[in-house]
């Protein structure tokens, strides 16, 4: 019995933590005293073991056992042994969270792996080596392109190719579950990586590489893709290991004991791919303007709430009626932000998508959304234009947009004690920055948007003059008549930027203590140390 992936440290409360393997074999996963037994998906095996009975403000080491043989930490392994970090009371005021997307693996390819440049949680992960316990995030958070499933490395095209005998099916995307449980493994499997998502508590969301590029553009592009004849086993493919891999360790043991779809993955003896795949379908289907699965989650840090948002799968495109989040899910956001908002200090929303871009940008986002909307050419020309130049975040979703930010200045604006900061962590873009927003009248909270993109991706040329150009003020103005003009509405907030743009791969470190707040923004530097890009203040 032996452990091919993981274990990788999820969902962590004052007394309960989350740990994720996958075996090679079915068997009983232990850790801590505390056991779980494996579940099939094809030839593959995981277990998400509930580890209960935790002291508040401890830390303790563990070790996975399979069958009674201890199979983590490694042999002779060089790394600090693997914990699990509980909050509690005396920790409450405090937070500091690791954030980034867009994480390529390392190709093995010289010159490819120097385009890409040092990847900046690889270097992170080396640094935490060298730091007290106490020093270390008390989470790792994920936004997007976890893996990609559309552009792979030579070495994962070579093995692709090797078992790829359907020619309907693309040559160079993963297509099945066999093929995106490989994908895993070759991402996750670096030892840095491996080691870091072992001792973080480790938040996931899914973006479009996860699945495809462009993923849930439009209904157009929904039409145009569901007529491939291999995408219905890529979706489902896609959706469902998305959900073994990443989501159901998002859920704390109390929320999982809750879950249909994984108390029935539990109870079954069998291979549960078919019940995998019946869940994917009900994730991919719009039925009356809702989605039939909800990947959006929240966890309680202490005084600071973290609410992940998802803003790929959760869209609604086929009725006709645009919108980022169907009005349940949105329904839902709401009621988390809402819920005890005057016992925090920091709210966090992350959605792997920003929602304030370059001004310029986000006028042009929200023109397109009107003309691809239109009939006969001009209509298909800007739907076009749309996935081209992939117009697709939250400006290009009007309704949502205004939704999300009239919820935003609610809760910034409420004169009832609330949090210090309201901020949104994002990526997607391949360049980070930080922006503050600015409302009419007087903000009882600082609202940012902080995006961190990529951590380890090459940024194409283009990129760098578009959104320098696109954070200018004087542009900024002229699209923004250019927007009215063509029937955008005046937007209820301006917004700036305080640091930024930023290109090449970078992590981001938000931290907070009381009231006070800051992001610092690293970039790795030769030899592989992290060096100070930026760091700015989000309560000055």
């Amino acid at each position: 019995m032996n452990l091919l992936l993981g274990p990788v440290l999820r969902h962590v409360a004052e007394t309960t933590a989350m740990v994720w393997v996958q075996t090679d074999e079915a068997a009983e996963v232990e850790v801590l005293g505390c056991t779980a037994r494996t579940f099939q998906v094809q030839d593959f095996h995981y277990a998400l073991v509930p580890v209960e009975g935790l002291e508040p403000e401890s830390t303790t080491e563990y070790q996975v056992h399979i069958n009674g043989r201890q199979v983590w930490p490694e042999p002779d392994s060089g790394f600090p042994p693997s914990v699990i970090r509980t909050r509690g009371p005396a920790t409450a005021d405090r937070l500091q969270v690791v954030f980034g997307s867009c994480r390529y693996p390392k190709t093995g390819d010289a010159k490819l792996d120097k385009k890409l440049g040092l990847d900046a949680l690889d270097c992170y992960a080396e640094r935490l080596t060298a730091l007290p316990v106490d020093e270390w995030p008390v989470a790792l958070i994920l936004l997007g392109d976890q893996v990609y499933a559309d552009e792979l490395t030579p070495e994962a095209r070579q093995h692709l190719a090797g078992r790829r005998t359907n020619r309907k099916r693309p040559p160079d995307e993963v297509v099945t579950f066999g093929e995106y449980e490989g994908l895993y493994r070759h991402t996750w499997g670096d030892p840095e990586i491996r080691w870091i998502m072992s001792t973080l508590p480790t938040a996931m969301i899914f973006d479009d590489h996860d699945i495809r590029d462009d993923w849930n553009t439009s209904a157009v592009w929904r039409a145009e893709v569901n007529k491939k004849p291999w995408w219905r086993d890529r979706i489902r493919a896609g959706l469902a290991s998305y959900w073994v891999y990443q989501h159901i360790g998002n859920l704390s043991p109390a929320q999982l004991a809750q879950d249909d779809d994984y108390q029935k993955m539990l109870a079954s003896e069998d291979d549960c791919w078919p019940q995998l795949a019946d869940l994917a379908d009900r994730a991919d289907k719009e039925v009356d303007g809702e989605k039939g699965l909800r990947f959006s989650f929240r966890w309680d840090l202490g005084r600071s709430r973290l609410i992940m948002v998802d803003s790929r799968n959760a869209r609604i495109l086929d009725n006709g009626n645009r919108k980022m989040l169907g009005d349940r899910e949105f329904s839902w956001l709401e009621a988390q932000v809402h819920d005890g908002l005057g016992e925090l200090d920091h709210l966090v929303l992350a959605s792997s998508l920003p929602w304030l871009l370059p001004p310029a940008i986000g006028d042009l986002q929200t023109v397109n959304e009107f003309a691809a909307d239109r009939p006969g050419w001009r209509g298909k020309l800007a739907e076009k234009v749309r996935q081209t130049a992939d117009l697709e975040h939250w400006p290009a979703f009007l309704k949502s947009f205004l939704r999300l930010s009239e919820m935003l200045i609610e809760v910034a604006t409420d004169p009832a004690p609330g949090p210090a900061t309201i901020t949104v962590l994002s990526g997607d873009v391949h360049h980070s920055y930080a922006a503050r927003a600015d409302f009419p009248g007087r903000s009882a909270a600082r609202v940012h948007q902080l995006v961190c993109s990529p951590v380890h991706n090459y940024v194409p040329m283009f990129v760098k003059p578009v959104f320098k150009l696109g954070w200018s003020p004087r542009v900024a103005r002229a699209t923004g008549r250019w927007a009215r003009r063509h029937g955008a509405p005046t937007l209820p907030m301006t917004w700036s930027n305080l640091s930024g743009p930023l290109f090449g791969n970078t992590i981001a470190t938000l931290n907070a203590r009381g009231r006070s707040a800051e992001v610092l923004f690293e970039q790795p530097r030769d030899g592989g140390e992290l060096a100070t890009a930026a760091k700015i203040s989000l309560t000055d």
